[in-house]
């Protein structure tokens, strides 16, 4: 049974979404305590009381966790993009989604321009 066409269109709606989308800043943010070090300061008493919050944004960049402050300014100004990298990866997921069904219709029925056999794993030299 070869795949609806409103899959199909539901595939370009995503990938127009994606397209639309514009700015995104991967990682997380997050309202950390920590301690001065200083003797005598309220961060060492016991119990101590930490010093904070301080916004921090951590991500991955080359294999190496990448951690930077950020004031609320600078997060309120990010904030979108934030929400745009987890609104990225909801749209990505449901994009591959449609797209495994779809190439698995076609090599299933062998509506597809290639076949099970000629598929490569790399281009051609």
């Amino acid at each position: 049974m070869p795949v609806p066409a409103d899959t199909r269109r539901r595939a370009a709606r995503l990938t127009a979404q994606i397209a639309a989308l514009g700015f995104v800043l991967p990682g997380t943010v997050a309202g950390r305590y920590t301690r001065c070090g200083k003797p005598g300061c309220r961060c060492t008493a016991s119990p101590p009381v930490l010093h904070g919050p301080y916004l921090t944004w951590t991500r991955k960049a080359a294999g190496k966790t990448v951690t930077r402050r950020l004031t609320e300014d600078q997060y309120q100004a990010y904030r979108p993009w934030f929400e745009a990298s987890h609104t990225l990866r909801a749209l990505l997921t449901e994009l591959e989604a449609l797209s495994l069904d779809i190439i698995e219709d076609e090599l299933q029925t062998g509506h597809g321009k290639t076949k099970t056999s000629k598929l490569r794993k790399t281009p051609a030299t």
